[in-house]
């Protein structure tokens, strides 16, 4: 099989970061982000990204790539992660993938070719005669995880979400799926899990430190640059407190909010990661051994990829 690969992935608020920078200090390490809103500049605080002071000097990579009002793409992400994996494994080193957008980190790891997916002129020119908001409303009918993932504005991946719907009766995840015809890397897939409690518990807090670190003013600078039918504002902590801008709600609503939907967004990865993915997962949910779960990971990796780490 081609280069060696750690992918790290679990539900928002587990502990990623830490165990990343961990792991790829042991490892002779690189981090290549796997968070679809993590690449844009100036969503910070709400995406939870990594400062530069907590990176012990790792390089990271697919931080701050985009504009807000630009848009990113599952296949240019393909297209990037890839060129950095064989990057990192020509300088001697080991790209480490960290982040929670399944569907992305998916796309790198198996042989997904964006390209043979089936297409339909004289449906994919009725789909364009409609409006944004008729074609939105035809995707959250026939494919709602799509719909979650997808802006509405950006009609384009909304037409070929639909098109694979009319296509081939599935949903663009589900034929996704079904184009994983097999790894193309020697992949160690790690995942971090918590007892449900205790990870909705950190992301409740997670949220209040995210507001005393200065988000509603990081959304405000967004919200005031006039940034409005985005890609990236669709991100959790960002849609709520712009709900709050626009005084559809107060700002308990929108906090309160935000909480809710990230605990939602965490039990969506949980169940996305556990179908999806054959994942060796590990417990976070005591805090004082996780020196122990370090090496637990590591003597999983060196059994994967038959090395020894600096341990």
């Amino acid at each position: 099989m081609g280069e060696k690969v750690v992918v790290l992935i679990g539900p928002t608020a587990v502990g990623k970061t830490k165990m990343s920078i961990e792991l790829a200090k042991r490892l002779n390490g690189e981090i290549i982000n796997g968070d679809s809103m993590q690449v844009y500049k100036g969503l910070d605080i709400g995406t939870a990204k990594i400062r530069q002071e907590e990176m012990e000097g790792i390089p990271h990579h697919l931080l701050d790539i985009k504009e807000p009002h630009e848009s990113f793409s599952v296949a240019e992400f393909q297209t990037l992660a890839r060129s950095l994996i064989t990057d990192i494994t020509k300088r001697g080193k080991l790209p480490i993938i960290v982040g929670g957008t399944g569907l992305y980190i998916q796309s790198v790891i198996y042989d997904y070719q964006f390209s043979d997916a089936p297409s339909n002129d004289v449906y994919r020119q009725s789909l364009e005669r409609c409006s944004s908001d008729e074609l939105y409303e035809q995707l959250k009918r026939v494919d709602p995880l799509s719909a979650e993932r997808i802006h509405p504005n950006n009609i384009r991946r909304v037409i070929r979400a639909l098109e694979i719907y009319h296509c081939t009766g599935k949903t663009m995840t589900e034929w996704l799926k079904e184009q994983k015809r097999q790894l193309v890397y020697n992949v160690a897939l790690i995942g971090l899990t918590m007892e449900r409690e205790k990870l909705y518990e950190r992301i409740n807090q997670r949220v209040d430190q995210m507001i005393d670190q200065g988000l509603i003013e990081e959304v405000k600078r967004l919200y005031e640059q006039g940034l409005r039918n985005c890609q990236s504002i669709q991100a959790i902590g960002y849609k709520e407190l712009y709900a709050y801008f626009a005084r559809a709600i107060s700002l308990e609503e929108a906090i309160e909010q935000l909480k809710q939907n990230s605990r939602r967004y965490a039990k969506r990865q949980f169940t996305w990661f556990r179908n999806q993915m054959p994942v060796q997962w590990f417990d976070m949910t005591d805090d004082t051994i996780f020196e122990r779960r370090v090496n637990e990971i590591l003597h999983y990796i060196e059994g994967k990829f038959h090395f020894q780490s600096n341990m």
